[in-house]
């Protein structure tokens, strides 16, 4: 049973506690170290949640007065679409705090904020390798086989 007491918009005093999670993340997916994001990135992804002109947006899982997880989404076209669609591009909770239901009420943040924006339709991406994450999103939507490819120039 989930004991998240609140899933809420990030707020610029969450800084101090959102860095170590979004750090988390990146670690969790090879970006540390050498690796690691340039500071360059970070604080454009923060300053992003705070433009209006920017569709990138973040919600925080709050308990007992920490932050015990973060996910970040945007708002974008689509050429199968008229209405806008929802890309969950980052999702993230403390390793003590993996299959309490903080990703799962997470994302249904995320369901929600997208649901009153009008936006039908919620997907997001995740490595094969992610067997934990898998089998939640497997429980809360569905996988339709697509294979991502990526080239950078």
């Amino acid at each position: 049973m989930p004991h998240v007491t609140l899933v809420r918009p990030i707020q610029q005093a969450d800084l101090p506690a959102w860095k170590p999670l979004w750090d988390g993340y990146n670690a969790f997916h090879g970006r540390e170290g050498e690796t690691a994001l340039p500071d360059e990135v970070t604080q454009a992804t923060w300053q992003r949640f705070y433009d209006p002109n920017e569709p990138v947006f973040a919600l925080v899982a709050e308990c007992d007065g920490g932050l015990v997880g973060i996910t970040h989404y945007l708002f974008h076209r689509s050429t199968t679409r008229l209405e806008l669609t929802c890309y969950l591009q980052d999702l993230f909770t403390l390793p003590a705090e993996r299959g309490l239901g903080v990703g799962r009420t997470l994302i249904q943040g995320v369901y929600e904020k997208a649901e009153s924006a009008g936006i039908k339709r919620v997907y997001w991406q995740t490595h094969e390798t992610n067997a934990a994450g898998r089998m939640l999103y497997d429980k809360v939507a569905k996988q339709f086989g697509f294979i991502v490819y990526a080239h950078d120039t």
